[in-house]
């Protein structure tokens, strides 16, 4: 998933969140920031979202069941990964949501696993903590073969 693939999938959703919110068009225009006719435009698929109004979809209706059925546990995440294209921290704790990610490789203290949504990739140490993520395998790969050499 790219950025480009996120705003247009974020874009079609905008209107069920909002449904889903119980918010009016000026409210939800309101929250994003938007003008009421940019929202319109949006929702009626003759536009797409900006970068901006996608990452505040995603941050401020963290949780909505429409934005989890789209990207899974890890909307901020996914939306960290592609702007940065590749994170790595180890101070940030994840959510270990089993549902979203599918463990490929396991050593001691680290896990390696793809988000079945978005298809991006991570490593988390036992306690859940980042380390890594990218949409890059190879550069995944390499980093894990790095953390885990003395494992």
């Amino acid at each position: 998933m790219d950025r480009e693939q996120l705003i247009q999938q974020v874009s079609k959703k905008i209107r069920l969140i909002r449904v889903e919110y119980g918010y009016t068009q000026d409210r939800m225009a309101a929250i994003l920031g938007l003008s009421k006719k940019t929202l319109v435009q949006i929702e009626k698929g003759r536009t797409f979202a900006s970068w901006t109004t996608v990452v505040a979809v995603c941050a401020l209706f963290l949780e909505s069941d429409v934005l989890k059925g789209l990207l899974g546990d890890a909307p901020l995440e996914i939306i960290e990964t592609i702007a940065h294209n590749q994170v790595e921290r180890t101070e940030k704790r994840v959510i270990k949501g089993r549902v979203w990610w599918t463990t490929s490789e396991e050593r001691k203290r680290f896990k390696l696993q793809q988000n079945v949504i978005s298809q991006h990739y991570r490593i988390i140490d036992e306690l859940g903590n980042r380390w890594y993520s990218s949409f890059d395998k190879e550069a995944t790969l390499f980093r894990y073969s790095q953390l885990t050499k003395n494992e």
